[in-house]
């Protein structure tokens, strides 16, 4: 039996090489998850950490309930942590959040009340905790991504979001394409997401796993792939079944 499927919602953190963070994310997660406001739970998605942060992991989920956790083989990428999460899920809400705690998990409870109305609920950074030369990184390509795709999202690289696992299945998610899921949202007919203000803190622990070229040169590169794809984008409805 899928564990998840006895909860509501699962939240996918992604971790890779985030040992120093893993402690923290152990204690903000043991103070949300009986509070939350749905049956909550946290699968840990390990993408080939070398610092031993698996080996930290497995104590973790060992000694919590609602803490899960899947590893893989060798470094996938973050994209390819977020589809196996939503690949080995079965709640029916999923949602996702960085293991940098730049976002907490209790900013959840901004965004799901309105889960219900819309596919996709995503944070939008209010005072944000980052350098200049991040923010301007940030601005420019959120710019570039709304003119090249026309999603209208203020902040898609938001490390906080809600799913609804139906429309989270049928994503085309692609490396670096988790930069793009308002977009992807709105491919499915009738879709619609919603933006939320969260707070943004400081990072305390562990390195950024961004730099420039997976920041801002990558992204933009992304946005012609999305273009392709918006124009080869299957829809359909069925109207009758008989099996």
């Amino acid at each position: 039996m899928n564990h998840t499927s006895e909860y509501d919602f699962t939240i996918i953190c992604p971790i890779y090489n985030e040992r120093d963070n893993i402690p923290r994310l152990e204690e903000s997660f043991r103070r949300y998850l009986p509070a939350a406001s749905r049956r909550a739970c946290v699968l840990f998605v390990d993408d080939g950490s070398t610092d031993g942060s698996l080996d930290l992991l497995k104590l973790v989920c060992g000694r919590n309930r609602g803490f899960y956790y899947l590893s893989f083989v060798r470094n996938a990428g973050l994209s390819a942590a977020i589809k196996a999460g939503i690949d080995h899920i079965a709640s029916p809400l999923v949602g996702y959040i960085d293991a940098d705690l730049q976002t907490r998990p209790e900013d959840f409870e901004l965004l799901l009340p309105l889960i219900s109305d819309h596919q996709l609920v995503t944070g939008v950074r209010t005072g944000r905790k980052d350098t200049f030369f991040k923010r301007f990184q940030s601005k420019f390509a959120n710019a570039f991504r709304r003119m090249m795709t026309h999603d209208g999202a203020a902040d898609t690289g938001c490390p906080l979001k809600v799913l609804q696992l139906e429309t989270a299945r049928r994503l085309p998610l692609f490396k670096g394409m988790h930069r793009f899921l308002p977009a992807l949202v709105l491919l499915q007919e009738e879709a619609t997401y919603a933006e939320v203000p969260v707070p943004h803190y400081p990072r305390t622990a562990g390195q950024s796993k961004f730099h420039l070229w997976n920041r801002l040169v990558s992204p933009l590169v992304d946005c012609f792939a999305y273009r392709w794809m918006r124009k080869r984008a299957i829809n359909y409805r069925i109207g009758q079944s008989d099996l």
